[in-house]
């Protein structure tokens, strides 16, 4: 067997890292006078993030001008790190839902599972493009 050179060897894994991540974006419009319920449950999220998931890449909060819509940025280390960040959530993400309504999108090749936990909610899944 021919050895692999050490540069091919590490593309070779960040394909295989990159095809297990995924990236998510929430969009969330929040409800009239749920502003600052909204930032509270948003603020525990947060924190919740910082301290139990331990596959969250990136996790940040953007709102518009007048504080009406927030966008999610999200990206996962895998599957099973997005299904974790879900249980970690819990009650919070519930209480949350009370404050908005939302939809998203997962980009990458989620896990039968995932794919499964996601059925009938407003997340919609968007595979790589593949060239051929």
């Amino acid at each position: 067997m021919a050895a692999v050179e050490p540069a091919r060897l590490d593309i070779q894994r960040l394909e295989v890292r990159a095809m297990s991540e995924l990236q998510c974006l929430a969009r969330l419009k929040i409800h009239d006078g749920k502003l600052d319920e909204f930032k509270r449950l948003a603020a525990k999220c947060a924190e919740l993030v910082r301290t139990k998931d331990t596959g969250t890449l990136q996790y940040e909060l953007y709102f518009n001008s007048d504080n009406t819509e927030c966008l999610v940025f999200e990206r996962y280390r895998d599957s099973q790190a997005l299904l974790d960040h879900h249980k970690n959530l819990g009650d919070t993400m519930a209480a949350i839902l009370q404050t908005c309504s939302g939809s998203g999108e997962v980009c990458g090749t989620p896990s039968p599972e995932l794919i499964e936990q996601l059925k009938g909610s407003p997340v919609q899944v968007y595979k790589p493009f593949q060239a051929s």
